[in-house]
């Protein structure tokens, strides 16, 4: 028999907390359900979970400010944000504090198992090609570095996510509504431009190779040159 995935759920609402663990449970994983930040951010430190699961809104310590705590501890565990905030820039400062994905309120319990299912299988993918060299550059896809003339350039986890993909298909057109499904879950407006977002910022961060280009194929996707 196969060991139970553990999650940490932080979500502050009672009725829908319940609802997500006992579904979890149904789906065979192990739930610790915490109904604040302070209490989760315990609960991370404690029992060692294996992916996170959380709300933004919560008291004592919202869920931006607790992703971005735990990723000083752990750069490499998945995290969910759970919202019903919607707007480019919060999804983009989700992002930025450190998730690996995020599902808008309200939202099915089919939609959080698949996300959960496809972080955990990203997580396996991750420790089979550790490094990866990117003309110049060796970039670390687990501690999520760019390292060049031993200049180490440190990557949001939605960068290292993009930049992944991008080195998968180099030279190759990466299709844009195909990577914004894969990773933001959904190829729409919002997702798009804070997707616009992202290759700028890895644009400048491989700007010291100047063979290395990502180009965008109006109408298809990028490409990653070099």
């Amino acid at each position: 028999m196969s060991r139970a995935i553990k999650i940490l759920l932080a979500e502050d609402e009672p009725s829908l907390g319940m609802i997500v663990k006992e579904s979890l449970e149904t789906r065979d994983f192990e739930v610790l359900h915490c109904t604040d930040g302070a209490e989760a951010l315990h609960a991370f430190r404690t029992d060692k979970p294996e992916l996170l699961v959380l709300d933004v809104m919560m008291p004592k310590l919202d869920g931006f400010a607790l992703a971005q705590e735990i990723r000083r501890y752990d750069k490499e565990i998945p995290i969910i944000f759970l919202t019903a905030k919607s707007q480019a820039k919060d999804v983009v400062e989700g992002f930025e504090h450190g998730g690996n994905d995020y599902l808008k309120k309200p939202f099915s319990m089919e939609e959080l198992i698949v996300r959960i299912k496809a972080l955990l299988g990203r997580v396996k993918q991750k420790q089979s090609k550790e490094v990866i060299p990117i003309g110049r550059f060796n970039f670390n896809y687990i501690k999520q570095v760019l390292v060049i003339d031993e200049e180490h350039i440190q990557l949001t986890h939605r960068e290292a996510e993009l930049l992944y993909h991008l080195t998968e298909n180099r030279n190759e057109i990466l299709d844009r509504s195909t990577i914004l499904k894969k990773l933001w879950g959904d190829d729409d407006f919002f997702n798009a431009r804070s997707m616009d977002v992202f290759i700028t910022k890895l644009r400048k961060k491989l700007k010291k190779d100047e063979q290395i280009e990502i180009i965008n194929v109006r109408g298809f996707g990028y490409k990653l040159i070099c």
